[in-house]
């Protein structure tokens, strides 16, 4: 996967989350970590989910969707306000599928890629190395 220059790299998992920018180019990406803002995480699920019991997840689940909504939040007021151009989010499969409720029109048109894997924590070269791989 080609990262354009100052492309937005967006990793998440259902508590925590870590932003990179491409300071490379395409040809010879570089990756630098960017401040994690603190998240408003109010939306608790992706509609129908409410409270907890043998039919709705548990109350761990929906804090793990509100975070993944929150971040979705985040990267759709980054995108309209033009501070993003590209990005490429990679989160663990059930926070992937979770932000994807919640991305605006705009942002799905400035999504580079999607990769689903946690890769929570590692380095940036073990996540250029999981892209290349793609």
């Amino acid at each position: 996967m080609l990262l354009p220059h100052g492309a937005v790299i967006v990793l998440a998992d259902g508590k925590a989350w870590e932003i990179y920018r491409n300071a490379g180019n395409e040809a010879a990406p570089e990756l630098t970590a960017l401040p994690v803002p603190h998240l408003v995480e109010q939306n608790h699920g992706s509609g129908t989910r409410h409270g907890s019991s043998s039919g709705n997840p548990s109350g761990h689940q929906l804090d793990e969707d509100a975070h993944a909504a929150a971040v979705a939040a985040w990267l759709n007021a980054k995108v309209a306000s033009r501070q993003i151009e590209h990005a490429v989010v990679i989160a663990a499969p059930r926070t992937l599928g979770e932000l994807r409720h919640h991305y605006s029109p705009q942002t799905r048109q400035v999504l580079t890629g999607e990769l689903s894997k946690d890769l929570i924590g590692r380095q940036p070269s073990d996540i250029l190395a999981a892209l290349r791989a793609r």
